[in-house]
């Protein structure tokens, strides 16, 4: 067959697979959760969906408090949404407020027994995954009851269920104040993670600045990682900016959704500078007299200059950088629909790492995070993948003894003349020892050298031994006649769903295979179901 012996190559999944599955291991993602409260709570569920698979648990605003301190559970609890949320492998665990009202609070506080058993109950009507404790505004003198309220609360669930809570940020280990209700190391042994609410440094009725400067935020979490294990830990992040006035007056810092801050940029004029100290940007904007007057908290603007203070996706992506830094369980974010519509084609991938700019609106980003994870592939440097670059051969061996988990040494037995002083050499080397890999002749490799769609169907179903009895395909430019020593091959492997063709029916199989390409196959792979044979 024609290339068959030129190219038994780095793709020889071939000598090494005994299953080809199609889901990839098991990875470590960073978790990620996120409240709800803006909107119909009929548009709840389209909020997730925006997401792109990038959220672990959502909080509803499904509970609050009576002025006695009792369990209210609100209009939007709905079990519906619970369910959907479910089938998606999303977790729900409403959260319980208080809505700033001390009052409410402490009267919680005061009804521990009562309050737990009724939220117990409520979990268990509802289906719920667990609950978010967010009962803010109170003092110290509540510290304790808010502790034994948890351990309570944790005595009387199934310990599946999750119980959470949401901190002030401390950045400065304040124990007096409503930060100083919260005793982080108290609550850590009954509680499955500390929300840390790393947002308003800057608040309504203060003075113009960053809503959660990077210092801000890093310092909360050191004061956190004094007293709480990483593990247990979860960042706040906000979407939302605030807005004041230039002159004094009103708004003065009242808080707007990230989609509003981008609309007031565009639809006024604005000019956004980027603090790089804090991590912040800061956004001016001119309201005219003939323009339409923008609507902040149900009242219109007045004519003159503002500032807003947000994070954009440059500060999001630097305290992302936090949770990789720190190696802490993830994020939540302060709430969802509030964000900008580009947030979730980077949140996933620098969450967990994976800094490449170039492939936030990737067809297979999640398939390079994926090899990303499992450390098969590398950038072409630390913010730069390059998915559209052809694959080498000299890269995809390095992959594959990387996905077989096997340790690249240099051999002089298996060296190819053409690969001496590569930087894959020992790779090279590597694969050869193993069987793996075959060279061109005459002790070449080729290192630099790419193959094509065509070429990659055949080597993999060499070993696969799919068969196909179809005198068709499913592609338009695959033909038995145009394409005699690999139509069976294509045919095959495209009828057990391991390759695919594009979106205007055609396969182009002469196309060289890029990095996004193979990455997609390789993350195809149930690397725990790879072999090799030691001889």
């Amino acid at each position: 067959m024609k290339f068959a012996k030129k190219y038994i190559c780095m793709f020889i999944i071939l000598a090494i697979t005994l299953n080809f599955g199609l889901s990839a291991a098991a990875l470590d993602y960073k978790y990620n959760m996120s409240y709800i409260y803006f909107g119909s709570a009929a548009n709840y569920a389209k909020q997730v969906s925006n997401t792109q698979d990038s959220v672990n648990e959502v909080s509803p605003d499904y509970f609050s408090l009576n002025s006695s301190g009792n369990l209210v559970i609100t209009s939007d609890a709905s079990i519906s949404f619970v369910q959907d949320m479910h089938q998606k492998g999303i977790l729900v665990t409403p959260y319980l407020t208080n809505d700033w009202d001390r009052a409410k609070g402490v009267a919680a506080l005061n009804n521990i027994d009562k309050l737990s058993t009724d939220l117990a109950n409520a979990i268990s009507a509802y289906n719920l995954d667990g609950v978010n404790i967010d009962i803010e505004n109170v003092t110290p003198a509540e510290r304790t009851k808010y502790v034994t309220l948890v351990q309570l609360l944790r005595s009387k669930l199934d310990s599946s269920k999750i119980i959470t809570v949401a901190v002030a940020a401390n950045p400065y280990g304040y124990t007096s104040g409503w930060a100083g209700s919260y005793d982080y190391a108290g609550l850590a042994p009954y509680c499955d993670y500390l929300m840390l609410m790393t947002y308003d440094e800057s608040y309504d009725g203060g003075a113009p600045g960053p809503v959660a400067s990077i210092g801000f935020v890093e310092k909360s979490l050191k004061y956190a990682l004094g007293l709480v294990p990483k593990e247990k830990i979860v960042l706040g992040i906000p979407f939302y900016g605030r807005i004041w006035s230039s002159i004094g007056g009103s708004p003065n810092g009242y808080g707007i959704s990230n989609t509003k801050v981008e609309a007031f940029i565009r639809d006024y004029n604005g000019t956004v500078v980027f603090d790089n100290t804090s991590k912040a940007a800061c956004a001016t904007i001119t309201v005219k007299a003939s323009d339409t007057k923008p609507v902040v908290a149900g009242k219109s603007l007045a004519v003159g200059t503002y500032k807003i203070w947000y994070s954009n996706e440059q500060s999001i992506k630097a305290v992302l950088g936090l949770v990789k830094k720190y190696d802490i369980k993830g994020t939540g974010s302060w709430s969802l629909g509030q964000e900008s519509s580009q947030t979730w084609d980077y949140y996933k991938l620098w969450l967990n790492g994976c800094t490449f700019g170039d492939i936030q609106n990737s067809w297979a980003k999640s398939s390079i995070l994926t090899a990303y994870m499992n450390q098969w592939m590398d950038g072409i440097s630390s913010d730069t993948f390059s998915p559209n670059a052809p694959m080498t051969r000299a890269q995809a061996a390095t992959i594959l003894v990387r996905m077989l988990g096997l340790t690249p040494e240099l051999s002089s037995a298996y060296s190819f003349d053409d690969c001496k002083g590569s930087w894959a050499e020992k790779y090279i080397d590597t694969a050869r020892k193993y069987n793996i890999i075959s060279g061109i002749g005459g002790n070449l490799f080729a290192p630099d050298s790419t193959v094509t769609r065509e070429e990659v169907t055949v080597m993999l179903n060499n070993i696969l031994g799919y068969s196909s009895s179809n005198s068709v395909t499913a592609f338009s430019d695959v033909s038995r006649q145009s394409n005699s020593w690999s139509f069976d091959s294509i045919n095959a492997l495209n009828e057990k769903g391991i390759i695919t063709g594009y979106s205007d029916g055609s396969f182009k199989p002469s196309n060289k295979v890029t990095r996004a390409e193979v990455t997609a196959l390789f993350a195809r792979v149930d690397i725990s179901r790879l072999k090799i044979g030691i001889n």
